[in-house]
């Protein structure tokens, strides 16, 4: 979450910056990327793949060193798209900044255990060792949370948090120190090469806190002012990343060519990691996955706060993107 001083340093440089409804050249489109992201994977097939030229646009790649990174560089102005969140989404809309969401991924993470643990459900979690990736007002933990509450367990109360990075968390899990963690699902995918066991998938429990099916809670992030001035690019954009997650999906292949940006360290860690990013390609309309966002979204917004969501105690209205062409 970025600071309040943060953001009003960023409205100075947003002011210096082109206009969102402003593209720099028709049909080029700047697009943060972490370097050994699940953005750069599938940028590399829709470059390898001719995908972009076919639309007629351009994707130039900003490199990002974090996910914060991308935050600042999208209200900074210096990138035009960006894979955050739509809680994230909506505490900007709400603070006067109208940016949008389309779905990119529904896979978010696990609850692992080591390999020989005795815990098989979440009342096993009690007065263990837990480490939870991100902090308190993580998403995947505060729903973790409202699903134990479904079972008249408190997990802050009841468990012992550990906040960390996922690299420390996953490496503290396998060494011992940790009973559980709550993991971001391409460590989860890691974690089960070396011999972990998958407890609880956070997708799982999205459906039992009430979704209809697999949330896409990553999406393509944008300036809704710059996505009416450039849409044809912006459409462009996601269909030709529609086109390399089916060619991803379908094709074995395909991963040969991505797999030196994956850091796999063995074969088994390569086809998880495939598999998990397959098991997160969004399927279902835009409007099922807002509806389900909205019901996720009070969930979360009631337990994290003004902390978390800001002002935004429900999500916002235009805060999903309707493509050319998609229901209302």
């Amino acid at each position: 979450m970025l600071a309040r001083r943060t953001l009003l340093a960023l409205a100075g440089l947003a002011s210096a910056a082109p206009h969102p409804g402003r593209a720099e050249s028709a049909g080029a489109l700047r697009v943060g990327t972490l370097r050994f992201g699940t953005l750069a994977w599938e940028l590399d097939t829709i470059a390898r793949h001719g995908l972009a030229a076919a639309e007629g646009i351009s994707i130039q790649q900003v490199p990002l060193a974090s996910n914060e990174a991308g935050r600042v560089a999208l209200l900074a102005g210096s990138a035009d798209v960006i894979v955050s969140d739509w809680l994230w989404v909506a505490r900007q809309r709400a603070e006067n900044q109208p940016l949008q969401f389309t779905p990119f991924s529904s896979s978010i993470g696990s609850v692992m255990v080591p390999a020989g643990s005795s815990i098989t459900d979440i009342a096993g979690l009690r007065g263990r060792r837990v480490g939870v990736s991100g902090g308190p007002l993580d998403k995947a933990w505060l729903l973790l949370v409202a699903r134990a509450r479904r079972d008249g367990i408190d997990l802050p109360a009841e468990v012992e948090p550990v906040y960390g990075a996922p690299p420390l968390l996953a490496e503290q899990l396998l060494r011992g120190r940790l009973d559980a963690a709550l993991v971001f699902w391409n460590f989860a995918a890691r974690l089960e090469a070396g011999g972990a066991r998958t407890l609880l998938a956070i997708e799982q429990v999205e459906q039992e806190l009430g979704a209809a099916g697999p949330v896409a809670m990553l999406g393509y992030v944008f300036d809704e002012r710059w996505a009416a001035a450039n849409r044809p690019a912006l459409d462009g954009l996601l269909r030709a990343s529609a086109r390399a997650k089916a060619i991803m999906r379908d094709d074995d292949a395909e991963w040969q060519a991505l797999r030196p940006q994956m850091q796999a360290d063995s074969e088994a860690m390569f086809l998880r990691l495939r598999d998990h990013f397959r098991a997160g390609i969004p399927q279902r309309p835009v409007a099922a996955e807002e509806e389900d966002a909205r019901r996720l979204y009070a969930i979360v917004a009631e337990l994290g706060g003004p902390r978390l969501v800001g002002q935004a105690m429900t999500l916002p209205e235009g805060s999903f993107y309707r493509p050319a062409g998609a229901p209302p």
